[in-house]
């Protein structure tokens, strides 16, 4: 399976089995990055997005936020704004995320994750 960069914002997955053309956006990829982020557990919301159970009444807008998403060739790099909850241990969840996040975009999309860099832009201090 070939991947080619056709503009900034899609890709297209060429392989010669198919009877068509297969195009994913940028923000297809960076949806799934924050889906994947927000299962992993300790981690509140993405930065400058609603919380998990706000995501599941209101629907799938704003998932992309806190997400950046680059394409260097085939390889995929991913940046992530994160708020996690008070008391994980921010290397264990960061690590968790990081794993989470390339998986999900390699086995949905069939892009290359090169790298994903996690930035933790808050600490959720409420109780449940």
């Amino acid at each position: 399976m070939a991947k080619e960069h056709e503009d900034t914002m899609s890709y297209a997955i060429h392989d010669e089995h198919t009877i068509g053309e297969v195009q994913i956006a940028d923000e297809v990829v960076a949806i799934i990055a924050g889906l994947a982020a927000t299962e992993v557990k300790g981690v509140a919301s993405m930065y400058g997005n609603i919380t998990n159970e706000l995501v599941a009444k209101l629907g799938m807008k704003n998932l992309s936020k806190g997400v950046k998403i680059s394409v260097d060739g085939e390889s995929v790099s991913v940046d992530l704004a994160i708020n996690l909850e008070y008391g994980y241990a921010i290397p264990e969840v960061a690590s968790a995320v990081q794993e989470r996040v390339k998986s999900a975009i390699e086995n949905m999309t069939g892009l290359e994750v090169s790298d994903v860099n996690i930035r933790i832009a808050g600490v959720d201090l409420e109780e449940d």
